[in-house]
């Protein structure tokens, strides 16, 4: 059976009070709490949606980790990448060769980052083979000099599959006029586009023994070993345990600190965001704070009553409690149905707007997201909901305290 102070409480929330200004602010304290819930809900599933696809592009053309060394390369490759796959977490590994170079087509001169890959294995690490907008990977053979590049830097040179592209290699051959540069011309057999500027407009694949070739290397060097995770979050601990194993003069990396630049300013827009629209929800609970003082002076004939009757202090002070904390739990409920809602489905509601006003947010020629994504995380929801119960409830104790130390001799002669 219910307390009486919980019947109270629950009564002076729903009843007709003489001072309707009370009820305003009350109805206004309860919208403020759900509609900062609402916003801060939305905005954290927002930003997770975007790095999660920013995540997703990225780690699309490179790896979750590496392994590389710290002199001239690897030579001893599939012994470390049989040694990495050999653990629970590793589901593939590929050789790569990283190099600079110069791409020159038409009069047009563009520097690129070279990647040498063996096309068999590299669509176990990357997903340049989803990725591609004509051409295949696969087309990468040895000793034919083919060449995959991104689809703005393509763009830039006004090359396309089957033009003749010269590429310039910074490691020049000694001759009698000095140091020239080492150039060898490659043929364009596709095309691909992450998403992501960094790589579409700088990145070029070409097969691994191409690679050795046009950089001197020998036949069995890479410049490392990229590797591909059951869980990319596992990968810190994964290269802990890959260097415990394999021998020390390896240089282990992984995908957080290879665009620790990126994810890094993206959490921290996560959080001030958050923060920012948490006083939204501290602004609401102040309002009840407002609420209860004058409900406390409104309800003081009633609680010198109460203490008559042998209400103790601590009951008085319960009653006030109660009455804020439905207010609480009320804007709680209201906020988490408003902001899973939205959250969910955030990109119909944005595409309405757009229909609506004819404008368009994220426009396809300027921003490579041109939807806005949404990544509902429940542990972001569970804390939003834990944070705002517990400002209301903070808001009620100065009142309720209050409420407490109401004489009843002097409030009924008042009254």
């Amino acid at each position: 059976m219910a307390s009486y102070e919980f019947l109270i409480g629950l009564r002076y929330t729903r009843a007709k009070r003489r001072n309707h200004f009370i009820s305003f602010i009350s109805l206004i304290s309860l919208l403020g709490i759900t509609l900062g819930m609402t916003a801060l809900i939305t905005v954290m599933s927002v930003m997770n949606g975007f790095h999660k696809e920013v995540r997703e592009r990225i780690l699309g053309v490179a790896s979750h980790a590496q392994i590389s060394s710290f002199q001239d390369g690897l030579y001893n490759w599939q012994a470390i990448a049989e040694t990495a796959t050999q653990h629970s977490q590793v589901m593939a590994a590929a050789p790569y060769i990283d190099a600079q170079g110069m791409l020159s087509y038409n009069q047009v001169v563009r520097g690129t980052i070279v990647r040498g890959i063996l096309p068999e294995s590299e669509h176990n690490v990357a997903d340049f083979t989803d990725r591609m907008v004509t051409g295949e990977l696969q087309q990468l053979a040895a000793g034919e000099f083919g060449i995959v590049i991104g689809l703005e830097l393509a763009r830039t040179l006004g090359a396309y599959p089957g033009d003749k592209i010269v590429l310039i290699s910074p490691q020049g051959q000694v001759t009698p006029a000095g140091i020239l540069p080492r150039l060898k011309q490659f043929t364009v057999t596709g095309i691909f586009e992450v998403g992501h500027f960094e790589y579409d407009s700088g990145l070029a694949l070409i097969h691994l023994a191409d690679a050795q070739k046009l950089y001197r290397m020998a036949p069995n060097q890479v410049s490392g070993v990229r590797l591909k995770l059951h869980d990319m979050f596992q990968s810190t601990r994964v290269i802990h345990e890959l260097a415990e194993t394999l021998t020390p003069d390896l240089y282990f990396t992984d995908w957080t600190q290879q665009h620790a630049n990126y994810f890094r300013a993206i959490q921290i827009e996560k959080r001030m965001l958050s923060l920012i629209l948490a006083l939204i929800i501290a602004v609401a609970a102040f309002n009840i704070v407002s609420t209860l003082v004058m409900a406390v002076t409104d309800k003081q004939a009633d609680i010198a009553i109460l203490r008559t009757l042998g209400a103790s202090p601590g009951s008085i002070m319960k009653i006030f409690i109660i009455q804020g904390a439905l207010l609480g739990i009320f804007g709680t409920l209201l906020g988490l149905l408003g902001g899973v809602l939205l959250a969910y489905n955030v990109g119909e509601v944005v595409a309405f707007i757009e229909h609506l006003f004819n404008v368009q947010f994220l426009s396809q020629e300027v921003y490579y997201i041109s939807k806005i994504p949404s990544d509902p995380h429940l542990a972001d929801i569970v804390t939003v909901a834990a944070v705002s119960f517990v400002l209301t409830l903070l808001a009620t104790l100065y009142p309720s305290y209050r409420a407490s130390k109401v004489n009843p001799a002097e409030a009924l002669s008042y009254e």
